[in-house]
């Protein structure tokens, strides 16, 4: 009897040979397990393909409001973007595809469990620690990396074996996408030179296409989660579905970088991700008014680790636990309103409340009615503060040679 393994299956081009390659070459009974983070434009279509390469069963798991309540949200309240641009949406979606797949090989008593993913992406490594972290006794197999295949060679592998796919020669891209973004890789793409051409965008609308008037949107948040638009309370995934409807109507989204990936080299990437544009930088306007400034910039420090964490995959750890139970506390007072202006490709906040803001029109107005801040007192503050520089410069850097004009170019 055969052994049994649980295939991560996208309906794609390399799940679509994997499972055939994994029945044929490897002798397993392949289940096809399906997540749906938001990805999944053709169910039918994904399960007709993983029928024609074989799979026993494919599984299709609706898991949207996993993904934002438990993965997605709590990166957007430590505010996480890889190497400054990144929101991270595929690799926030591996680690819960990860669990999913330990959970139907223990359902179906597989002995191992297997996906698509090139020796050369992050996405192997993502999936394969999480895999080997919650379940060490299943064996993973890469198909891809160990069929050692290549994009042409598998679109010719699928025509052969009457698999449909997404893929043409002409239109070579990768794809991956979920509520959080889009992701796009290869064909012309990897020439960093070239200009994207319009067709590698599918969710916003290029500038010259985008309307002639703004629209305003207001956000509420709930300590740190976003829970309504416009007054209308919404379920996670209703809320970012809508705005990055909007967003992409105003061309808001698109991000094209050079990344630096975890296996050492470095990836030309597209991405569209306009709701979670959208949302990192309301979030980040509200926590303007309820932390501190030693919260704030700690946290940005909190926020650079967390997303190398989650890109490194590392989701699974003791220390993503430490940092998340952080980020979870600084959260407690991000509660309130902030209005973003959507237009030509931009966000803009053009207003913003706390019901516990740190911020007091009465200490920071210039009027004279109404003003609570005694400037007084701020001849010994200001004495207090400049005491260490004062003391340095008389005893040292006056009595020193040089034009302290050139202070910052000692060289000179």
């Amino acid at each position: 009897m055969a052994e049994k393994i649980v295939l991560a299956y996208s309906g794609g081009l390399d799940t679509s040979v994997a499972a055939h390659w994994l029945r044929v070459e490897r002798g397993y009974e392949v289940h096809c397990l399906t997540v749906d983070l938001g990805n999944l434009g053709d169910v039918e279509g994904a399960r007709r393909r993983g029928v024609e390469a074989g799979a026993v069963e494919v599984d299709v798991v609706d898991a949207k409001n996993d993904f934002l309540k438990y993965f997605v949200f709590p990166a957007l309240g430590a505010n996480v973007v890889y190497e400054g641009r990144y929101p991270l949406a595929t690799a926030l979606g591996r680690p819960l595809i990860a669990k999913l797949l330990v959970d139907k090989a223990r359902a179906v008593g597989a002995t191992a469990v297997a996906h698509g993913c090139t020796g050369k992406g992050n996405d192997q490594v993502r999936l394969d620690v999480a895999v080997q972290t919650l379940a060490p006794d299943l064996t993973i197999v890469g198909t891809t990396r160990e069929h050692s295949i290549s994009r042409d060679e598998a679109m010719e592998y699928a025509a052969k074996h009457n698999i449909s796919v997404r893929q043409t020669v002409a239109s070579p891209y990768s794809t991956d996408e979920n509520l959080w973004g889009r992701s796009v890789e290869a064909g012309v793409l990897e020439n960093p030179w070239n200009q994207p051409p319009e067709d590698v965008y599918e969710w916003t609308k290029p500038l010259d296409q985008t309307p002639a008037q703004p629209t305003v949107v207001e956000i509420r948040f709930e300590k740190g989660y976003p829970v309504a638009l416009d007054g209308v309370e919404m379920i996670p995934v209703e809320l970012v579905t809508r705005l990055s409807d909007l967003g992409g109507e105003h061309g808001i989204g698109r991000i094209d970088m050079v990344e630096n990936r975890l296996v050492g080299i470095k990836s030309r990437e597209i991405y569209e991700s306009p709701a979670a544009v959208i949302l990192l930088e309301a979030h980040r306007v509200l926590e303007e008014l309820t932390l501190s400034k030693q919260q704030n910039r700690f946290k940005s420090i909190v926020s650079q680790e967390y997303g190398d964490l989650i890109y490194n995959g590392q989701w699974f750890t003791a220390h993503h636990r430490d940092l998340a139970q952080y980020v979870a506390s600084t959260q407690r007072h991000v509660t309130g309103d902030v209005k973003m202006r959507l237009w030509h490709g931009t966000v803009m906040t053009v207003g913003r409340r706390a019901d516990r803001s740190l911020y007091s029109e009465a200490l920071a107005t210039y009027n004279k009615a109404g003003d609570l801040f005694d400037q007084s007192h701020a001849q010994g503050f200001i004495k207090l503060h400049g005491l260490q520089a004062s003391v340095q410069a008389q005893r040292q850097m006056l009595t020193e040679p040089g034009d302290l004009l050139r202070l910052a170019a000692p060289t000179e």
